[in-house]
């Protein structure tokens, strides 16, 4: 029996892939019937904690529900919200970007960002140790984020796929496709100092990356040729 219920929207924020601009959407459209989850902090805890803690945050969702949200949009695993769609309908949908590119903005963002007084360790680690960036690219530590992120959800689970590169074009169909209005796009949280060439311009580096973080090279990949 399929489940019954006011539907769900969980939005997985990949960060650097857009999603504060993809916010101001959500919030628009939501008003007071959307939340902000980023208590979990996926980036900063290593991948069995991450994984646990999505575990037990299922079990309580299962049990205690979310009245009064119609969306939650934030950085957290996908694992999280599965036991929850046995009671009530969910809609996943996230966005992707170039995972090389993905990762030298994300290096740039901590770098400029950084606060001692509310960094969290990994961040404080990647400063305060002067990481470079071929470290925080080849290091273990945010290896295949973005496939992490949707760990335990089936592809075809996903109802969107938006993909960063052609930002305006997929917010459009986002907005048409899962929430039915027509909506500009809204532009946040970008570098200002971002050049409009590859932020890796070494295609031997382009490599090492790709190599590393294979499983969202491939996911990215599938996402540009279905079209999600």
């Amino acid at each position: 029996m399929p489940p019954a219920g006011k539907p769900l929207l969980v939005s997985i924020h990949v960060p650097k892939t857009g999603g504060m601009s993809f916010q101001r959407t959500l919030e628009a459209h939501f008003g007071d019937r959307f939340r902000r989850d980023d208590a979990d902090r996926p980036a900063n805890t290593g991948p069995l904690r991450r994984r646990l803690r999505a575990l037990r945050a299922a079990l309580a969702l299962a049990r205690d529900g979310l009245a009064g949200v119609d969306c939650v949009h934030g950085h957290f695993l996908a694992a999280k919200w599965l036991l929850l769609a046995r009671r009530r309908p969910v809609t996943f949908v996230t966005w992707l970007r170039d995972p090389v590119e993905r990762l030298a903005s994300h290096y740039h963002y901590w770098r400029r960002s950084y606060d001692p007084a509310t960094a969290l360790p990994l961040h404080r680690r990647a400063v305060e140790e002067d990481w470079t960036f071929e470290r925080f690219a080849l290091g273990p530590e945010l290896r295949d984020l973005a496939t992490e992120l949707l760990w335990r959800l089936p592809r075809e689970r996903l109802a969107f796929v938006g993909l960063t590169e052609t930002y305006e074009a997929d917010h459009a169909a986002f907005c048409r496709r899962i929430l039915g209005i027509a909506r500009p796009p809204t532009t946040e949280n970008v570098n200002p100092e971002a050049a409009p060439d590859p932020y890796v311009a070494d295609p031997a580096l382009r490599r090492r990356i790709a190599e590393h973080h294979r499983q969202d090279v491939e996911l990215y990949a599938w996402a540009k040729s279905t079209g999600r």
